[in-house]
């Protein structure tokens, strides 16, 4: 009897289906510095003009345990989406244009349904950041993953102009902090969230506690991470004079803001007082998590902060009114203390 590679678990047939459902997912996020399209060995991609000397910039992320509650809720169109946030809002703190994206899908079974469905999220996030999808890698292996779950990572290029790099190194005392909300959970903290609702709240996925205001668990387990790539493209035009901006991910509101240092001068000083916490981060809070593990896991509602002149802070909050924006901070001297602090401690 003939052994076949499906016989191994790899259906080559199912891989080529795939690419045939991608290809127009690709095409509708396409740029026109985009050579080819998908089925190549690799994707070309012109660097923009107007540029008088590009640095690229790149950025890679997965998505994390966030994935198992996508499995378990059998919701797989908003996880691409998370993805592309990832690996774009890193890129964007640099003041980068995101110009293209690739994709890793690793599962032990391909489903090509599943797999169509995160792709097209994928598709969808890289529409909201302006940058091509030009392709990526889908493996079958199995033995290494189980069954039909599968693993995302994902890979952002950009373009920056050198002498527009940031952070700047001029920040100083009495810069303001904008915060730009965030959607909720995004997809940092998922292990301790899965662990505080599912475990020891025991809320099923599909429950709808009061606090969440209809929606059910699983809808705001799974919201999808906000991608600011508008935001940053509306101050890029205008010539904002930003200085700095941190994307919240893992290590909370307590570690990523004062990334932004190349020294120990200064602090990060927040005002929890001046935006709202969501629902679902209030209801994990409520099995008992201390505030410091909240800061240091969970973005608390704020997915970016960004750091502007005292003299133009009005005029950026105007700007980023779409986001919803508002003033949650401002730097202040360390004077040996902690590179980050809350008003109220």
């Amino acid at each position: 009897m003939a052994i076949t590679y499906k016989d191994a678990g790899v259906d080559i047939d199912a891989g080529n289906a795939l690419v045939d459902r991608i290809k127009p997912l690709a095409k509708s996020t396409t740029r026109p510095e985009v050579l080819g399209g998908i089925g190549g060995f690799a994707a070309l991609c012109r660097i923009p003009t107007g540029y008088q000397n590009p640095i690229l910039v790149s950025g890679t992320d997965g998505v994390g345990t966030k994935l198992k509650t996508a499995f378990a809720a059998n919701r797989h169109d908003t996880i691409g989406i998370d993805l592309v946030a990832m690996c774009v809002n890193d890129v964007l703190v640099t003041d980068a244009e995101p110009l293209f994206f690739l994709d890793y899908f690793g599962t032990g079974s391909l489903d090509v349904d599943t797999a169509t469905s995160v792709i097209s999220g994928i598709a969808e996030g890289c529409r909201q950041a302006r940058c091509a999808l030009v392709g990526g890698e889908t493996a079958e292996l199995p033995g290494l993953y189980h069954g039909k779950d599968y693993d995302l990572a994902g890979f952002c290029v950009g373009v920056v102009e050198r002498d527009a790099i940031r952070p700047q190194r001029d920040l100083a005392d009495g810069d303001v902090v904008i915060g730009l909300p965030s959607a909720g959970l995004h997809s940092n903290g998922h292990s301790l969230a899965r662990k505080v609702v599912l475990e020891i709240l025991a809320l099923p996925l599909d429950a709808r506690p009061a606090l969440l205001g209809g929606s059910s668990v699983a809808d705001e387990m799974l919201r999808p991470t906000i991608i600011y790539a508008d935001a940053f493209a509306r101050m890029r035009a205008a010539k904002l004079p930003w200085k700095a901006a941190a994307h919240i991910t893992g290590g909370g509101l307590l570690e990523n803001p004062p990334r932004i240092f190349a020294d120990d001068r200064l602090a990060v000083e927040l005002d929890p007082r001046t935006w709202d916490v969501p629902a679902i981060l209030q209801l994990i809070a409520s099995a008992g998590i201390e505030a410091t593990e909240m800061r240091r896991t969970f973005n608390l509602g704020i997915g970016m902060t960004i750091v502007v002149p005292a003299n133009v802070a009005d005029h950026a909050v105007a700007m980023l009114a779409p986001e919803r924006a508002r003033v949650v901070g401002r730097l202040v001297p360390r004077a040996g203390g902690e590179p980050s602090r809350f008003i109220g401690d």
